[in-house]
């Protein structure tokens, strides 16, 4: 019973943002989590080995995901099908077909578990796909599926609250599984502060984007994402872009640099999409001219299995030493405009003249 009351869930796609709300959910339930392990050079390489090589490199790591849960013998393994996130607002059609694509590529005896969100069709709403995703597992109890949820919720908004407070991810995550909520002391600043625009599963997975956070904090660099904004703060940071929200994770991208363009103590953009990202691609292009428009520094940086962490880390190095020396610059400037208008008070001497005199 206990096996069969087991969910598989890989490290990958939407699980960087969505895990919160499964733990809550699915622990709620009854139902033990597999996790794949963390993603490592192996990961990439037998998922690259299952797809054509245009294929974008989140969708190899997932598929290397699957295979790890397979290893481990896991045979529920859960691969939703985010359709639409909200009326007219869809995913790319690799993540919308993702079950099709496992069931196709991975030729292994296991139990896809597939629920469909779909909110710009009728009855394919979050709890037909709650209800969906734990019918494998005989729970059918509409009022037991929606208590679950909330508890789902409960997690995933801890989450969200640690956050936005300004703490890592990580320790976000470990806190909010523990059902805790700590807000640690937000007044630790940076000289340089940065704001790091990409999805979740690009930015989260340490091997994807090779250590990026820890590589920014040995420089001395506060790093702001999409996670520490709010939806309608990205809803506006769409809109100052003179755009409208059409892809369903365009606020993880046009939506976050549109907010921190506006924001004074951003000092840069740096942009991380993976090569062959149709609608990132179009997305960066937008954003790159509105930085400049803005005169905002952007590095756009793009990974895939290939990505070299010499250059990477070069061209990182390169625009955070620029950033630094943009600043120093501004700081000079200031001093010496405020050194050349100086007018000295002559009252007092005026005055003591007219005396003498």
């Amino acid at each position: 019973m206990e096996k069969e009351m087991t969910i598989g869930i890989p490290r990958g796609m939407s699980f960087y943002n969505n895990y919160p709300f499964w733990y809550g959910f699915f622990t709620a339930l009854g139902i033990k989590i597999v996790l794949s392990d963390m993603t490592t050079k192996q990961t990439m390489s037998e998922g690259s080995a299952l797809v054509v090589t245009e294929t974008c490199l989140p969708i190899k790591i997932y598929l290397g995901h699957i295979l790890n849960l397979i290893h481990k013998g896991v045979k529920n393994i859960f691969v939703p099908s985010l359709q639409s996130v909200a009326p007219k607002i869809y995913n790319c059609s690799k993540i919308r077909g993702l079950p099709d694509l496992v069931r196709n590529v991975i030729k292994a005896d296991i139990n896809i578990i597939e629920p469909t969100l779909d909110k710009s069709a009728k009855n394919q709403g979050l709890y037909a796909f709650l209800t969906e995703a734990v019918k494998p597992f005989g729970i059918t109890n509409f009022d037991e599926i929606k208590k679950a949820s909330k508890q789902g919720w409960k997690v995933y908004n801890n989450f969200l609250v640690m956050m936005r407070a300004g703490m890592s991810y990580k320790k976000a995550m470990n806190y909010a599984l523990q059902g805790k909520v700590f807000i640690e002391n937000s007044s630790n600043s940076a000289p340089i502060n940065v704001a790091l625009v990409s999805h979740g599963y690009n930015i989260y997975d340490d091997r994807a984007c090779m250590k990026i956070f820890e590589k920014l904090e040995k420089m001395d660099v506060k790093v702001y994402t999409s996670l520490q904004l709010t939806d309608e703060q990205m809803e506006e940071g769409i809109a100052s872009l003179g755009q409208k929200r059409y892809w369903a994770n365009e606020y993880e991208m046009t939506g976050t640099a549109g907010h921190y363009l506006k924001d004074n103590k951003i000092d840069g953009i740096v942009t991380l999409n993976a090569f062959g990202c149709g609608p990132d691609s179009l997305m960066i292009e937008r954003i790159t001219r509105k930085a400049k428009e803005a005169n905002k520094p952007i590095l756009s940086l793009t990974i895939d299995e290939h990505t070299g962490e010499a250059g990477f880390i070069t061209r990182l190095e390169a625009f955070i030493d620029m950033l630094y020396r943009k600043k120093r610059s501004k700081i000079i400037n200031k001093i010496s405009i405020s050194e050349y208008d100086y007018v000295p008070q002559t009252n007092i001497c005026d005055s003591l003249f007219a005396e003498k005199s």
